[in-house]
């Protein structure tokens, strides 16, 4: 008796220490900026600090990336919520010289420099993927040229006669940034990217996978050098897992 006494007292206790049944579900905060995400967390008694920042050029600058707890997790109030936001200013980093390499040698160069391999445009010449130019936004631009980090530099590359055909790969259920290196390892372009109706956040779009494509690998086996394939991802399950549905006319 005296035990079940003890637990009870002990449970009680615990009961109003945790304040039991008077949390809340942790809202989600990427891709607000801090003020939204202060005024979010001020009535719920939050305290948000920053304890880290990227640069991600595909989202607005100064917004939240990433927040630790995670979104959806039951807190109580004067919670601490660490939040990784997006650089309001990007890194100047400086364009390497290019020409003269082979395209797998420029890929990795430019990784090197935290930049990104942008369009691939093909011209004849005596040697297939050999650099010829470089570019930025367009214009060529020369080695040592200052540039935000993570821009694209995209290549103007040889085409010798007899070797203008690729093959387009199965890219369903990888993410956008492998489906660029994977396309650009057989010497082709990412065309229209599409997001689905399930991809509601910035945290979503980085999570999203492909579910369809355009030319479909199950199409005729080559391509022109260069041809854009286009893309439509999802964090859907079920679309997950059907994979390779063909788009239409009306996805592009």
């Amino acid at each position: 008796m005296f035990l079940v006494v003890l637990f009870i007292i002990t449970y009680s206790s615990l009961h109003l220490f945790t304040r039991h049944g008077k949390g809340f579900l942790l809202p989600d905060f990427s891709g607000l900026s801090l003020e939204e995400a202060q005024e979010v967390a001020r009535p719920l008694h939050l305290r948000l600090e920053v304890t880290d920042s990227l640069y991600i050029p595909e989202l607005p600058a100064g917004v939240v990336f990433r927040q630790v707890p995670p979104a959806g997790r039951h807190v109580k109030k004067n919670r601490r919520v660490e939040l990784t936001v997006n650089s309001l200013l990007p890194r100047q980093v400086a364009v390497p010289s290019l020409v003269g390499y082979s395209l797998r040698q420029a890929k990795a160069e430019l990784a090197s420099m935290g930049l990104k391999l942008g369009r691939l445009v093909y011209i004849p010449d005596i040697a297939t993927n050999n650099v010829l130019q470089q570019l930025y936004q367009g214009q060529p631009v020369a080695p040592g040229a200052s540039v935000n980090i993570y821009s694209a530099i995209d290549l103007v590359l040889g085409m010798a006669p007899g070797h203008e055909l690729a093959y387009i790969p199965m890219l369903s259920g990888k993410s956008l940034e492998a489906a660029l290196d994977i396309l650009s390892d057989h010497s082709l372009n990412i065309g229209k990217i599409t997001y689905d109706q399930s991809v509601l956040t910035a945290a979503d779009t980085l999570a999203a996978r492909i579910f369809r494509q355009s030319p479909d690998y199950t199409q005729q086996p080559e391509w022109p050098l260069g041809t854009s394939v286009h893309l439509n991802l999802t964090i859907n399950p079920d679309l997950l897992i059907l994979r390779q549905i063909p788009l239409t006319e009306d996805d592009l």
